[in-house]
């Protein structure tokens, strides 16, 4: 059994996981947090906050700080962290554990778009509509911000930073929400086209189930691929499993 568990993530997972392992006898859990945030939800165990200095930097902390296990349970767009926990993991020995939720799926009724990028996401908004709900978080939002005959409406945890579109709203909410909450939004600011990463789990699913009922297209980033060779399993008990515990 790891005698110390480095957690990499902000995510709900990541909390459930450290939450749990903080719980078990002879075990050290330490969560590392990007930063992004400013104002964090409190987690159990021990907390870093900031960037490792790439891969080096992170294999150096593993050693440094002998950690026996590492779980990277970031976002799922966090795509270079998720290739630094890699390689880090590569080249201490360090068994690693990708943590990620599934990805959401259409349903009957759903009017979904794919597309693969932020970029492409603004490409297609011009033939969707005029009154857009921006849920891709205050990062990235650049993409968007020569798109000056369209209104968006965008909710992040935190401020976002230009550049933005001339035409922005901003909400600052922190999930989950709910259906009803969701549908009263996309109403009150008569939204007619919704755009989110695929970012999967229950915290902010609500508002797919509020444009299906309003009949609202969906623009949908999925996210990116794993680095070659990497697999994931879809939750906290997946992950604890890995690890070599049994439930808690």
């Amino acid at each position: 059994m790891p005698a110390h568990v480095l957690v990499l993530g902000g995510t709900t997972e990541a909390r459930r996981l450290a939450a749990d392992l903080a719980t078990r006898p002879g075990v050290r859990v330490t969560t590392s947090l990007a930063g992004r945030v400013a104002r964090p939800g409190a987690l159990p165990g021990e907390v870093r906050t900031g960037g490792f200095g790439g891969p080096e930097g992170l294999a150096d902390w593993l050693r440094a700080h002998r950690v026996d296990a590492l779980v990277d349970a970031t976002h799922p767009f966090a795509e270079s962290i998720t290739d630094h926990a890699a390689r880090a993991a590569r080249a201490t020995g360090v068994p690693a554990v990708v943590l990620r939720r599934p990805g959401w799926r259409p349903g009957p009724g759903d009017r979904w778009y794919d597309v693969p990028s932020l970029a492409a996401a603004a490409e297609a908004l011009p033939g969707l509509g005029r009154r857009v709900f921006l849920t891709t978080g205050r990062l990235g939002l650049a993409a968007f911000a020569h798109l000056a005959d369209l209104s968006f409406l965008v909710r992040s945890v935190d401020p976002p930073e230009p550049p933005l579109p001339p035409d922005t709203a901003v909400v600052l909410a922190r999930g989950p929400f709910t259906v009803t909450g969701e549908t009263e939004l996309l109403r009150a600011h008569r939204i007619d086209v919704l755009v989110t990463k695929d970012s999967g789990g229950e915290a902010t699913a609500a508002k797919l189930t509020a444009a299906r009922g309003l009949g609202l297209p969906v623009v949908v980033v999925r996210r990116p691929a794993l680095p070659a060779g990497v697999t994931a399993v879809p939750d906290v008990a997946g992950a604890l499993e890995r690890l070599g515990f049994g439930p808690a």
